[in-house]
């Protein structure tokens, strides 16, 4: 009876993901439009095709792992392929070299040009920190462990001092959780998408420095790891990608090979902090797309032909910046808590929650590849260029001061096919990835296929509303 009983509750499911795609098929408009960003792309094929692959493609993908036994996914998530050791000998000077590296850009940004484009410090810092390290971490690991300008320092400190990192003079309490690194990347993010001027070297060289300091005293005062696992956003944030990564280190430094991903379906089920701290990373970067659109430009009566600037949008900004993060985390509550009763679950809804939140992790690093594509594309050559002078005096300390921008990358119409086809392939693909994720999780809270199956339908229409989103994202026009 029990297996005729879960039979039904599949063939529902079935039923239900067949209404909804004939619902998409009918629904999105074919017409192409215009893509008319700061870069003048110009979309070459029709916009709802894309929006109807796009979900298709994530509604197809819930399918099949609807019907897949359990086993199959099982076998293809532990399968690792060894590589070599690698030691944290080295960690401490490759952080000192860090370190001294940021201590000159946040020189060049007080000292240097005050051209953005010709400084160093906010070219580093957004485009190949920010943008780039990002998109590294996703495919390579854990790099900012090394990278970061704080653990040689750190070190350093405590040796001089002879003290250890247990004699930490206070403790954060448990309750605390990450809501520090929650609060410090939202004024982070606001910094960045709402601050009137986040490129000018000046303000940006005050603003790193402060945070670099405050950081360090927080570590020296909470201890290196508890600091970091709770307060230095950075750190959480890539943290949380390199699980993406296929490339594994177990604590004796052993390097793995593993599939795209593997890494998140060992993880434990995030607190409230951490789940708040995955959808503010997510939402972020969406709203920054959202942000420059006729559409929300148009909601605050702004001409988007007649941008008055930064400044004349800092209180509808800061409010789309609340806004979207509390729609989406009460969105993706929702549909947890939807098929929770769908599948008659046991487990606390804490326990889902912080587990299928991992699954964000492939959509917010897609949409981190999209949105900032351009930027690395484009900015990174004058990041080449202005590191090999970083202070303006005519240097060429890398032979690239003088290099030609190459700005026609992203520009005309080939480059537009091409540029526009990675970046949606790459939300396509992010979903997908998710998906196969959040099965995952679902097998592990609910050992019944069927039961696991209903359990993530409700969380597979929001995937595919966001697929839709971030498409139309892509495609429509914006202000530069």
């Amino acid at each position: 009876m029990s297996g005729r009983t879960e039979g039904g509750a599949l063939e529902r499911c079935r039923q239900s993901l067949a209404f909804l795609l004939g619902a998409l098929l009918l629904g999105f408009p074919t017409p192409a439009f215009a893509h008319a960003s700061d870069r003048g792309h110009v979309l070459l094929l029709p916009t709802g095709y894309y929006l109807i692959g796009g979900a298709f493609a994530v509604a197809v993908s819930f399918l099949v792992l609807a019907l897949l036994p359990p086993t199959v996914l099982d076998r293809f998530w532990c399968r690792r392929l060894r590589l070599f050791t690698f030691t944290d000998n080295a960690r401490i000077l490759v952080s000192l070299a860090s370190f001294a590296g940021f201590a000159i850009l946040i020189a060049a940004g007080l000292f240097g040009s005050r051209d953005p484009l010709s400084n160093p410090l906010p070219l580093v810092i957004w485009t190949l920190l920010w943008a780039g390290l990002t998109l590294l971490q996703g495919v390579f690991g854990d790099l900012w462990s090394w990278l970061n300008p704080w653990y040689g320092p750190w070190r350093l400190l405590l040796r001089l001092t002879g003290r250890s990192d247990e004699a930490a003079a206070w403790r954060l309490p448990r309750w605390l959780g990450c809501w520090p690194a929650v609060a410090l990347f939202f004024a982070f993010a606001w910094f960045e998408l709402i601050d009137p001027a986040p490129d000018d070297p000046a303000r940006l060289a005050f603003a790193a420095g402060l945070y670099w300091l405050l950081t360090l005293l927080a570590m020296l005062a909470f201890g290196y790891d508890r600091w970091s696992r709770s307060g230095e956003f950075l750190g959480v944030f890539f943290s949380m990608v390199a699980r993406f990564a296929p490339i594994e280190r177990d604590e004796d430094g052993r390097l793995d090979l593993c599939w795209p991903g593997a890494k998140l379906l060992t993880a434990e089920p995030l607190p409230s902090s951490g789940i708040a701290f995955l959808l503010l990373a997510l939402s972020s970067v969406s709203f920054d797309g959202l942000s420059k659109t006729f559409f929300w430009l148009g909601l605050f009566n702004i001409n988007p032909l007649e941008f008055p600037g930064r400044t004349a949008v800092i209180g509808s900004g800061s409010f789309g910046l609340v806004l979207t993060f509390v729609l989406l985390a009460a969105v993706f509550l929702l549909a947890v808590r939807l098929g929770q009763r769908l599948a008659g679950a046991d487990r606390p809804f804490s326990q889902a929650a912080g587990l299928l939140v991992w699954s964000i992790v492939p959509i917010a690093l897609a949409y981190h590849v999209a949105h900032y594509l351009t930027a690395m594309l484009v900015d990174g050559q004058y990041a080449l260029a202005a590191l090999s002078d970083p202070f303006a005096l005519g240097w060429n300390l890398f032979g690239t001061a003088d290099m030609q921008i190459e700005a026609g990358i992203v520009a005309g119409a080939s480059s537009a096919w091409w540029l526009w086809n990675i970046q949606a392939g790459a939300i396509i693909a992010g979903h997908v990835l998710a998906v196969l994720v959040a099965h995952g999780f679902a097998w592990r809270l609910h050992p019944q296929p069927a039961r696991a199956a209903l359990s993530q339908f409700p969380l597979t229409l929001l995937m595919i509303a966001y697929t839709v989103f971030g498409l139309w994202l892509l495609a429509t026009p914006t202000v530069g």
